[in-house]
């Protein structure tokens, strides 16, 4: 939900595991805590291609090792609700119930309803088909200007999904321009799941894509974000943000592009990142947060972000070698679930 939203001319800103327990990342500063229990290899799980949103979707892989000892989060801890989350019988994590995220929207709705990115009418009827009908407040959000910020939970995790997604699409971006997204797609950006899929607009999305500055940032912010948008990664892909090739990927790098416009820093954003793939990938991030709770003693909320978001984790092939190891050791009840589909 958006909390205390109240009408405002402030505007969008602008210009401005059996055998032994695997090893942390080298570049890690302090060597790994012991394991409360030993934890198998993690096999790398072999990608090609995958198949989503019809033919012609494009998979960039990588090649995570294995997962490492993730350690306490260095720094203040921000006040996060939890509520428990059971695995199975014997395991209960904690994710968050709501998360607070450092930006205010401005004029974002309006701005993406004018520039085409938004078909109101279809936005609004897409979100009541899916039985997740637009609140008042959500509704304003559409059509007028806030300086509150924004409180992520699930209630509104698929309208805020769908709002970045669309901001992440229209604005223009060297991450978009210059990346992945051109080089890997022979020119044909519109055959991502993150672009042909985007159905609620009033442009072909080869109009669309990048069209816009909404929010052109500073070379000091834009290579904040680059750091982040290239650790930041999602289980439902083994791509980082910086490769958005899906709704959630193009979404992770609308939000990280409001929040770096807003001068957060690289450390904020991956916390951010941590915190909304809980409520995007509820599931697969109950399953890591299982990982961190039977063989590190830490809960989700205060495990070390930049490598609860790294592709060891994060990841699809991350995941599944997670899922494998939590199915192996007995510490799952129920099937991995494919989670939150790359579509509207």
């Amino acid at each position: 939900m958006i909390q205390n939203v109240e009408q405002s001319q402030t505007p969008l800103l602008r210009p401005e595991a059996e055998s032994r327990a695997p090893k942390a990342f080298p570049s890690d500063e302090s060597p790994p805590r012991k394991s409360l229990v030993t934890r198998r290899a993690v096999l790398m799980v072999p990608f090609s291609f995958l198949a989503g949103m019809g033919a012609g979707y494009l998979l960039w892989t990588q090649a995570p090792g294995l997962f490492p000892a993730i350690g306490q989060y260095a720094g203040t801890n921000k006040e996060v609700n939890t509520i428990p989350t059971v695995i199975n019988a014997s395991t209960v994590v904690n994710l968050p119930e709501s998360y607070t995220l450092p930006i205010v929207l401005g004029d974002i709705g309006s701005r993406l309803i004018e520039a085409g990115a938004i078909d109101r009418s279809r936005f609004i009827e897409t979100h009541a088909m899916a039985g997740k009908p637009l609140t008042d407040a959500q509704l304003a959000i559409l059509d007028q200007s806030h300086s509150e910020t924004v409180v992520i939970d699930q209630a509104n995790s698929y309208f805020l999904l769908n709002l970045f997604w669309a901001f992440g699409l229209v604005n223009q971006n060297p991450i978009l321009t210059e990346g992945a997204m051109v080089t890997k797609s022979d020119g044909r950006i519109e055959n991502f799941a993150s672009t042909g899929g985007w159905t609620l607009a009033t442009k072909p999305i080869t109009e669309l894509y990048a069209s816009i500055p909404l929010i052109p940032l500073s070379a000091d912010r834009q290579a904040r974000m680059n750091e982040v948008a290239n650790a930041v990664h999602r289980p439902c892909c083994n791509n980082s943000t910086a490769f958005p090739d899906c709704n959630h990927g193009m979404a992770m790098l609308g939000l990280l592009e409001l929040m770096a416009a807003q001068d957060a820093t690289v450390g904020d954003m991956r916390e951010a990142a941590k915190f909304v793939n809980a409520f995007w990938f509820p599931q697969q991030m109950a399953e890591i947060a299982t990982l961190l709770k039977v063989t590190e003693g830490i809960d989700y909320a205060n495990a070390e972000a930049r490598l609860v978001v790294s592709a060891n984790y994060s990841s699809s092939s991350g995941f599944q070698a997670i899922h494998r190891w939590l199915a192996d050791n007995g510490h799952l009840s129920q099937p991995a679930s494919r989670g939150n589909q790359c579509g509207v």
